[in-house]
């Protein structure tokens, strides 16, 4: 073909100023240049882009019309594919690569133990990679560790020096990964053939930066061609000559401009700023937010200049930020619901709207805000497959090697949406799982114990003694947890969520492999056991630490849903060359947006000054790029939130500059930013009052219903007679409606556990010494207590601390045991007592199981133990009826096996920590007969139908909390309202 280019004395490069849209103005300028010449010309350009998505942008543009023949396009990513002279090393795969390198990792760990734990190796490997990837694709000579002189570095850096050294010339030795590296390799390659014989074809690379070192020896490559040319995006070609002096590589501030990026390109390829040319003169929307922009914008050294040159844009800041809205949201719900109110907007405008953020979590939270109208975007990231159903499932199944199956760990599995997946049998086994979670795996048990389940799902019958015996072949081999090969990891994780997944019928048509996420987990999973000799045998900790290093890094495209065409969220790399009416830049946040460098543990900033390694700031100033690049939309919404989920955040530095800016340039400036926030505002305003009701309900009452008498209680025990003096409600949710709180999976080391432990060895105790307390007594004791722990508390460490706790009061409850034995001789432990009440309108009982009765001279003694530190005096006179009721049932003959008498001794047994610091306490009652009077008096009132159960009558304090809580809407009302009686 013809020339598509004049000849040039130096590189060829173009560009686009930062708003324009990308993709239509580079097609426009290659139509523009194709004047002229045979339809079939524009089939030999070869244009190079950064992204897939940037690729399909442009063939979008091109099948717009007019009917036509395509360029060829292709990314950079499909460098290292194409046809070189010499052909390139095969690639080694980044996996086999990390496993190498936490080889060498784990073995400098072992020797210097200081330097890093173990389960950190794959992580330390993963940023080891990547800087020797980056060291490659600078094409910097793994002999520059050597070069530098260690002597000048802190130790810990010379150390990183050395280890450095080694590992660079062993991986020298073995060759590029599919990479950087190898990317560089790939271009100096077709650098070396086009010396020779440069394609007589028009070259180009469009939406590039240049900001690593193999993609600009690749475009120093094609601007070298006879027919080569670059396309820089976000071109600011108005920035003064002298502020392009100052972002030299040395000068202080300017590796975080935007436009560094573009000095470093024009260093490294010999053009100067002023001789790149306008691709094609497409006016950007918005030139005066543009020049707003590039002098807020400018290095710190010379924000001086903001006073000189703002007096330039005099009469062009009313225009520059008339389609600038600012929103500063309360917390990051706020602003993403503001943000999806603005792009439900733009839909009714027919206007295409577009989300910029590095904030995934802002991206999803937007996504579900859009949805309550129906609205799906289309979001170019995906989701991480840790967060896809198959990769919680290789989670979850993954954290079970090296500990003990627990109730909740099993409940977790079995209701997983992958479980049991085959046709027709997710039904069955949700009906099983739900009866076994009712029976046997709430309230039980802290850890499975298989032998149980199997005598449940005999008792159960039909289809549960297989599934049962299902769940045991599939779970019980994850629970070894020796060292062993990587590909023995990964078989034994396969064949167990495979299992899973099938179910006892083994079904082969489960869903566990199932769309872009299964796909992409069983991928995963065969990329580890095909590099898997590249690792050291590994224990269960450091391949469930391989396995969530590897998801991290893995995003897997949404499902296949109709997206709305005209929204979409993107990264800051992919809007780089993309455009839409409306773009919202969200999270505008310091450390969210930019984004800040992380520490390196191998390389310090001198270090990676010494080495050649470009600074780390550098990539701050790719972000400064994009956010530069973005502000030049037709409109434009800047958001962030001023708190998160932990502190109060930091706007970013290009918003703070921006406004600095604004309110220094006197009243204009200001009206402009207060007009700004204003819009922000009054969207928000508009984004709360969607989750204001249209018609306002009015706050729920303080209740205290009125069941009628057939359904009022007949009968409590007498631990629950105090809840009806302090929470009423509390008696009328469990007696009248029936509602009891579940109990958690398992058992768990709380106070209930604790005082199970107690009552358990205390009784024992008593059991021993019935006869009278032998010398040893102490030795029991702490038998008793050892073995009533080992069986109410197996968590070894709350076991250990029970026991401390119990020892402390060994002295204090043998001393009192002995007293206690003088005053009378054990009779009944753990017995059961009930009286009916007579004289009430209706039948009603009270129920008892006494902890401890003595037989004493006359009459009988009553003690209750109590774990924790117990009611003081005051609380136990007015509210602590239990002995007293205990001791009337007593009185009336009541208790198994204990002949009628009259109860003269209750007494507390408070085992915990006491105000004065012992570890026990007792407290003694008088007996009162007028407890037991007031108490019938008491049923008496609440078997009246006109009488209501108020909620939290008489609270013990503010913390205070019931079961109920919920039910009865407390929130709503507080402690000192009227009762609202409801029949």
């Amino acid at each position: 073909m013809s020339r598509l280019f004049p000849p040039s004395d130096g590189p060829r490069v173009f560009a686009l100023p930062p708003g324009v849209d990308f993709a239509r103005a580079l097609a426009a300028g290659l139509d523009a240049r194709l004047a002229g010449h045979q339809p079939e010309a524009v089939a030999e350009v070869e244009i190079w882009l950064n992204t897939r998505r940037a690729a399909r942008t442009l063939q979008a543009v091109f099948a717009e019309g007019p009917a036509r023949l395509l360029p060829r396009i292709r990314t950079l990513a499909d460098l290292a594919d194409a046809p070189l002279a010499a052909p390139l090393p095969p690639a080694i795969p980044p996996l086999r690569r990390q496993l190498e390198l936490a080889r060498l990792v784990t073995a400098l760990a072992d020797r210097e133990p200081h330097v890093t734990a173990g389960t950190a190796a794959f992580d330390l490997a993963e940023s080891l990679a990547d800087l020797l990837d980056e060291m490659q694709g600078e094409g910097l000579d793994p002999a520059a560790f050597g070069r530098v002189d260690a002597a000048e570095h802190a130790a810990h850096w010379q150390r990183s020096l050395r280890f450095l050294a080694l590992v660079s010339r062993y991986l020298a030795a073995a060759g590029p990964a599919d990479g950087q590296g190898r990317l560089r390799l790939a271009a100096e390659g077709l650098a070396a053939a086009w010396a020779i014989h440069p394609p007589r074809h028009p070259v180009i690379v469009a939406g590039s930066t240049g900001s690593r070192g193999a993609t600009r020896a690749f475009m120093a490559a094609v601007a070298a061609l006879p027919q080569g040319a670059l396309v820089l995006p976000g071109f600011d070609a108005a920035l003064p000559a002298p502020v392009w002096d100052r972002l030299a590589a040395d000068e202080p501030g300017a590796a975080d401009h935007p436009q560094h990026g573009f000095r470093a390109l024009a260093d490294a390829l010999g053009f100067a700023p002023a001789t790149v040319a306008a691709w094609h003169p497409a006016p950007p929307p918005a030139p005066e937010r543009n020049a707003l922009v590039s002098l807020a914008l400018r290095p710190a050294p010379v924000t001086d200049q903001w006073q000189a040159e703002g007096a330039a844009l005099a009469g062009r800041l009313g225009p520059a930020m008339a389609t600038l809205d600012w929103v500063e949201a309360t917390d990051p719900r706020a602003e993403a619901l503001a943000i999806a109110l603005a792009m439900r907007g733009a839909v009714d405008t027919g206007t295409r709207a577009a989300l910029v953020t590095p904030d995934r979590q802002l991206a999803r939270r937007v996504t579900a805000e859009l949805g309550r109208w129906g609205l799906i975007p289309d979001d170019s990231a995906g989701r991480p497959l840790a967060l896809t159903p198959p990769g919680v499932l290789l989670r979850r199944l993954a954290a079970l090697p090296g500990e003990r199956l627990t109730p909740e760990d099993l409940l977790v599995l079995l209701k997983h949406p992958l479980t049991n997946s085959g046709p027709g049998a997710r039904g069955p086994h949700l009906r099983l799982t739900a009866r076994l979670e009712r029976q046997e795996l709430r309230g039980r048990a802290p850890w499975i114990d298989w032998a149980r389940l199997a005598a449940w799902a005999v008792a159960e019958g039909g289809e549960a003694q297989a599934w049962i015996a299902w769940l045991e072949a599939t779970l019980e081999p994850l629970a070894s947890s020796g060292t062993a090969a990587l590909d023995s990891h990964v078989a034994r994780h396969r064949a167990a969520a495979e299992a899973l997944a099938a179910g006892p019928d083994a079904a082969p048509a489960h869903d566990l492999w199932g769309k872009e996420a299964g796909e992409a987990a069983r991928a995963l999973l065969d990329s580890l056991a095909a590099e898997a000799a590249a690792a050291a045998p590994l224990d269960a900790r450091g391949y469930r630490a391989l396995l969530q290093s590897q998801m991290a890094g893995r995003d897997v495209p949404e499902p296949a849903v109709t997206t709305h065409p005209g929204l979409a969220i993107w990264g800051t790399l992919e809007a780089r060359i993309q455009s839409a009416g409306l773009v919202i830049l969200g999270g505008l946040n310091e450390g969210t947006w930019p984004r800040l460098p992380g520490a390196d543990p191998w390389l310090g900033r001198s270090l990676r000054r010494a080495v050649g390694l470009p600074s780390p700031d550098r990539r701050i100033g790719l972000s400064a790029h994009d956010f530069q690049q973005a502000m030049g939309a037709p409109r434009v919404l800047l958001t962030r939130a001023t708190r998160d989920a932990e502190a109060p955040t930091v706007p970013s530095r290009w918003l703070l500059r921006l406004e600095n800016l604004l309110l220094g340039l006197g009243p204009e400036g200001s009206e402009a930013m207060a007009a700004a926030r204003a819009r922000g505002n009054d969207l928000l305003s508009a984004a709360t009052r969607l989750d204001h009701p249209a018609v306002t309900t009015s706050a729920a009452k303080r209740p205290s219903p009125r069941p009628p008498a057939a359904a009022r209680p007949r009968e409590l025990s007498v631990t629950q007679a105090e809840r009806l003096l302090r929470d009423p409600y509390g008696i009328y949710a469990l007696k009248v409606l029936r509602l009891r709180k579940l109990d958690p999976p398992g058992r768990q080391p709380d106070a209930l556990a604790r005082g199970d432990a107690i009552h358990k060895a205390l009784d024992s105790f008593v059991t021993e010494t019935v006869d009278g307390l032998p010398p040893d007594a102490g030795s029991i004791f702490a038998k008793v207590m050892q073995e009533a722990l080992a069986e109410q508390a197996p968590w070894p460490a709350v076991n250990a601390i029970w026991t401390a706790r119990l020892h402390r009061a060994a002295a204090w409850f043998l001393e009192g045991e002995a007293e206690r034995r003088t005053r009378g001789t054990p009779l009944e432990r753990e017995v059961k007592g009930r009286r009916e009440v007579a004289g009430l309108a209706h039948p009603f009982a009270i129920t008892a199981r006494a902890d401890r009765i003595d037989r004493v001279p006359g009459g009988v003694a009553l003690y209750d133990y109590k774990s924790g530190s117990g009611p003081t005096a005051a609380e136990a006179s007015a509210f602590h009826l239990q002995l007293h009721l205990e001791a009337a049932i007593a009185e009336a003959g009541g208790f198994e096996g204990v002949p009628a008498a009259p109860a003269l001794h209750l007494e507390l047994l408070k085992l915990g920590k006491t105000n004065k610091g012992r570890q026990g306490d007792t407290l003694a009652l008088d007996p009162d007969p007028g407890k037991w009077v007031r108490f019938v008096e008491l049923i008496a009132y609440y078997q009246r139908e006109e009488t209501g159960f108020p909620a939290r009558l008489r609270p013990q304090r503010l913390t205070w909390g019931s079961d109920y809580d919920h039910l009865s809407r407390l929130g709503e009302w507080a402690d000192g309202d009227n009762p609202e009686e409801v029949w």
